[in-house]
């Protein structure tokens, strides 16, 4: 069996995403474009695989990649977000795996955590059109994602917490839904977020901004 991989693909953007190993998506124009690149960053992920404690062997060639699903994608997937849940995130996340799956965001995020301390006095550089965040506003940023975040998995929380008290907002929520047992002040989002989903959207997220940091920085 090869990686794992679920691609979404939208008219002008796919992403490519290791679904056993959040945070590890791509986009590109095409989808074979997306598995291109995710493959190149995958001496990008290995410390964040190693900061997890986890064995960490990509391949080498697009043929180590096994495609498990290909989706549509939406608006999201336009603007730049992996948005769709795949199939295989319905499945039940528990014992060592959820371990493992939490271990992973969690090196996920004190990677974004790291990039933005080191270079927070840092003037990024600025975009073809001189836009992009700086390390302040980005780091807020990320922070205002997690709210929604654990939001969408039904947890309820002031949109003012802070990262700290966010971060584990989300994981308690998400191991009481993965688990199968009641949310002790739950709010009311509709469609809450499956826990592997969940996972893979808010690492990516960190990661995503913690590459971009490196990237624009001088």
């Amino acid at each position: 069996m090869g990686l794992r991989v679920v691609l979404e693909v939208a008219p002008k953007r796919a992403f490519a995403s290791a679904l056993d190993w959040p945070g590890w998506s791509r986009a590109g124009k095409t989808p074979d474009d997306a598995l291109e690149a995710l493959l190149a960053y995958a001496s990008r992920y290995a410390p964040v695989a190693k900061r997890a404690k986890a064995a960490f062997s990509p391949p080498a060639t697009i043929r180590g990649l096994e495609i498990v699903q290909r989706q549509a994608g939406g608006s999201g997937t336009e603007f730049g977000v992996p948005s769709s849940t795949a199939r295989a995130e319905s499945d039940p996340l528990e014992g060592r795996e959820l371990t493992r799956m939490l271990a992973l965001l969690e090196a996920s995020w004190a990677t974004f955590d790291a990039v933005a301390k080191r270079e927070r006095g840092t003037q990024l550089q600025l975009g073809p059109r001189g836009g992009g965040r700086q390390v302040p506003k980005m780091a807020e940023h990320v922070r205002e994602a997690e709210a929604a975040y654990t939001h969408q998995i039904g947890v309820k929380v002031r949109r003012d917490a802070s990262m700290a008290d966010l971060r584990a907002a989300f994981v308690q929520g998400l191991a009481l839904v993965a688990a199968g047992k009641p949310l002790p002040e739950p709010n009311k989002v509709r469609k809450p977020w499956s826990p592997r989903y969940a996972i893979r959207r808010s690492a990516w997220h960190a990661l995503d901004h913690a590459w971009e940091i490196e990237d624009r920085s001088p």
